[in-house]
């Protein structure tokens, strides 16, 4: 006599063939490839933010003193490099540079989007293959 367990083994070693689909796309969604480059601008503009960080922690400790030094020494000591190469200035630059790369990846994202579904006109689309295991 047979378990329950038995049964469920014996069905489990049994292989179904995978089937094989060829599917084309025709469509991008152009919000969609919107919010899809939205949301990568935005992890994008998160690591410009926090490399900028770690790079000014990085060079202030290691280059940024003699750096102020050698500029020290052409200005006479009016005027030292750390008053314009300061945390507050570097992370202001970063901010911009993340808001104009969010700004710049979401519309290419958008126009990406759109040239590829005018091309589909052309070209019938991507065939793309899928299978199921």
């Amino acid at each position: 006599m047979s378990t329950v367990a038995d049964k469920l083994a014996k069905k489990s070693t049994h292989k179904t063939p995978a089937k094989q689909v060829r599917l084309r796309l025709v469509y991008i969604d152009f919000w969609s490839a919107v919010k899809l480059s939205f949301l990568a601008a935005v992890a994008l503009a998160i690591v410009t933010v926090v490399s900028y960080f770690l790079i000014y922690l990085v060079v202030s400790a290691t280059l940024l003193t003699k750096l102020d030094e050698f500029f020290t020494s052409f200005t006479d000591g009016g005027a030292t490099l750390s008053q314009y190469v300061g945390l507050p200035q570097v992370m202001a630059f970063a901010a911009i540079i993340a808001i104009l790369n969010l700004v710049i990846v979401t519309v290419l994202g958008a126009v990406m989007a759109g040239i590829y579904n005018l091309a589909v006109k052309v070209t019938g689309g991507l065939l793309v293959g899928f299978t199921s295991n």
